[in-house]
């Protein structure tokens, strides 16, 4: 795959390699420094990090009305496959969407979501949007708008087979995996929903603590 990914190495021979999948759609643009800031601190522990821009992201040519769930997971596991050595999947939110085509050695997910509910929430903008504008639409008449041409939410023009894959889409089993939720608690990333916010942020304490967890992780799985 000839797509752009960033790569944050440390000095010598990786431990392992932590594949990042980012939340989809808007959410990643809200959570990218955060994770960036969590590959570094991966890589101060002797892991290499890799971000990965998909078909339709970021750097990619590609338009993001010519691409579906079913291409974002097979480009991940294409991304996967040219990595050498041990790997551990990071996936945030929506990203748990495309995460299991991989060949890994173990996952791990940061507060995983459906992709039913990101659609809801997309739908929602818009309506939002269209209000403000002077626009009436809703839920019904927008999704029936999907079946037959792209449909533009929160800046993402999406596909009509992008949409109904998302509505109906949930995170696929694999193992080993930890799951994270964030918030309080032994079992769980205290820090900020970023991608609730209205821009893009960082949580540096947030960064150090999914970089550890995903560090104690890796050991429990038999990567020293």
């Amino acid at each position: 795959m000839d797509e752009h990914r960033l790569r944050i190495a440390p000095d010598g021979t990786p431990r392992a390699t932590i594949l990042f999948a980012a939340p989809l759609f808007e959410e990643a643009n809200r959570s990218r420094r955060t994770i960036v800031r969590a590959m570094r601190a991966l890589a101060a522990q002797g892991f290499a990090a890799v971000l990965p821009d998909l078909p339709g992201q970021n750097e990619s040519p590609v338009a993001l009305a010519d691409v579906d769930l079913n291409r974002w997971q097979s480009a991940f596991a294409e991304t996967a496959g040219e990595i050498e050595g041990p790997i551990i999947i990071a996936a945030l939110r929506g990203g748990a969407l495309i995460d299991h085509q991989a060949a890994a050695a173990a996952w791990w997910r940061l507060a995983p979501v459906g992709g039913g509910s990101l659609l809801r929430t997309l739908l929602r903008a818009r309506v939002s949007a269209d209000r403000e504008a002077g626009v009436t639409s809703s839920l019904d008449s927008l999704q029936e708008q999907a079946k037959s041409e792209p449909l533009l939410l929160a800046g993402n023009r999406l596909s009509p087979v992008m949409v109904a894959s998302l509505a109906t889409s949930e995170p696929q089993a694999v193992t080993p995996l930890r799951t994270v939720a964030l918030g309080s608690g032994d079992e769980a990333i205290a820090g900020t929903p970023l991608w609730l916010r209205a821009e893009p942020g960082e949580d540096a304490a947030m960064a150090d603590a999914m970089a550890a967890d995903i560090a104690a992780w890796s050991r429990t799985c038999g990567i020293s």
